[in-house]
């Protein structure tokens, strides 16, 4: 007699959502494995990482950033429900209620294997005209499509963008080369608080060089609107207003996991579902999660986190997939590694900054060296700041910050291998790494500031 098909539901129908279907179907077909997912948006498996770039020029098309189309995953036996939210979890029936935006009809669905990977939202604050016309949080393929309808139909060229994290940055970036006048917003000492702020007034400085008005320790109120609704203006607690045409929201974004908490799942410190090395729910046998809504191990510090970047949702799926599909693998952690840009200025981080390095109670010394990108008389060579942090006794490399021209960025990836590796500063200054002019000075600038960190070390026994 053969065994009895099962159903996995999925919810979320982006990176982590669709890499755990795609996997599964890859290990079970369909005479084994049922696949039904379910999508609010009208679009799967997309790169919202590159709807700045989009916006800004660089990206012709829209849809030059999707993966796999919806028709595309149901040619693979997948029953992908677009436009349809899931509104309601029932776990001890094992089902899912879900809505169709356009009709308004719901149904249950019931499941045997649940996927949750219902992603992140804009964090938009309760204020005053913050549901405007005209304001925009950018987290999804949905999100952008509607700004570039309002950048669009808009009369003006000024644009006001609230916050200075990767989004609003890249934002910026993106509205000045659509010719818009920029003013960017934020209540932090300098922009991109994932750095420290030393090396985020070398983003400020970058920013104003563009011509991007960059305005610190800036606390919005409100947004104020025209007779017609349309966001006109965004005031702060200083009695300033800055107009606007359009207002982007780059505040951040937080784990879209209300259902999650209505359905009595448990939660991290950030609101993140909280899952095993497997990917699995914590005390949930047959359910897991990953992706923007889930927080994660931090290697360095020792504590969950929630860390929304695509490169961690498409792991997830696939560790996901491969349990949901009979195999096995983990996801044991992350870094932090990030990499962005503003103009010709590279942004990368990995581990710790100071004040995580506070708030996990280690004490630490810094080393900071500015160096070139490739050797100092080899055409164009560009200036590259690095920013390293070691515990003090151990000498345990704990996070690198690097700032620069051309050829920067992707050096933090070094520092991530050693991060995750455990390695001190010691062992860093040691490793092989290549030189040729074009390439790197014959001391790569990751290695200068190790040098320099084992000597601060030295110094603080």
């Amino acid at each position: 007699m053969a065994a009895a098909r099962e159903r996995l539901v999925v919810v979320g129908g982006d990176a982590a959502g669709m890499s755990a279907a795609s996997q599964a179907r890859r290990l079970k077909g369909p005479a084994e494995l049922e696949i039904v997912a379910f999508e609010r948006g009208h679009f799967t498996s997309y790169s919202a990482c590159g709807i700045p770039y989009w916006v800004g020029g660089l990206v012709p098309e829209r849809d030059d950033l999707i993966a796999r189309t919806p028709q595309e995953h149901r040619a693979r036996d997948i029953d992908l429900r677009t436009r349809t939210e899931v509104v309601e979890l029932d776990l001890p029936r094992s089902r899912v209620r879900a809505r169709d935006l356009d009709s308004g009809a719901e149904s249950w669905t019931a499941y045997d294997k649940l996927v949750l990977a219902t992603g992140a939202r804009p964090v938009r604050p309760g204020l005053p005209g913050i549901g405007a016309h005209g304001v925009h949080g950018i987290q999804t393929l949905d999100d952008g499509q509607r700004l570039m309808d309002t950048l669009a139909r808009a009369q003006g060229r000024r644009a006001v963008v609230v916050g200075a994290g990767y989004i609003g940055v890249e934002m910026a970036e993106a509205l000045v080369g659509r010719g818009y006048e920029v003013t960017v917003l934020h209540r932090g000492e300098q922009p991109m608080a994932t750095l420290d702020p030393d090396m985020g007034g070398l983003v400020h400085s970058a920013m104003n060089r563009m011509g991007i008005r960059t305005v610190s320790r800036a606390e919005v109120t409100k947004i104020l609107t025209d007779e017609e609704g349309r966001a006109r203006a965004v005031a702060t607690a200083a009695g300033e207003e800055y107009p606007a045409d359009v207002v982007v929201l780059g505040i951040g974004v937080e784990p879209r996991t209300a259902l999650a908490r209505a359905a009595g799942l448990p939660l991290g410190p950030s609101g993140g579902l909280l899952t095993d090395l497997s990917m699995r729910v914590r005390g949930h046998e047959n359910i897991w999660s990953g992706g923007d809504c889930v927080e994660v191990l931090d290697l360095v510090a020792g504590r969950t986190r929630h860390i929304p970047l695509g490169t961690h949702a498409n792991k997830h799926g696939q560790v996901i997939g491969s349990g949901v599909g009979g195999g096995y693998a983990t996801f044991p952690g992350v870094v932090g590694t990030a990499v962005s840009k503003v103009c010709e200025l590279e942004i990368a981080r990995t581990g710790l900054r100071e004040k995580d390095a506070l708030e996990a109670g280690l004490r630490f010394v810094t080393a900071t060296i500015t160096s070139t990108t490739t050797a100092g008389y080899y055409p164009d060579a560009a200036e590259m700041t690095v920013k390293m942090l070691a515990e003090r006794r151990t000498g345990r490399l704990l996070g690198v910050q690097i700032v620069g021209g051309a050829g920067s960025a992707k050096r933090v990836d070094v520092a991530a291998v050693a991060l995750t590796a455990g390695m001190t500063v010691e062992q860093v200054v040691s490793l092989d790494l290549g030189y040729a002019p074009p390439f790197s000075p014959v001391w790569d600038p990751v290695l200068v500031a190790a040098r320099k960190a084992v000597s601060a070390v030295r110094a603080a026994v």
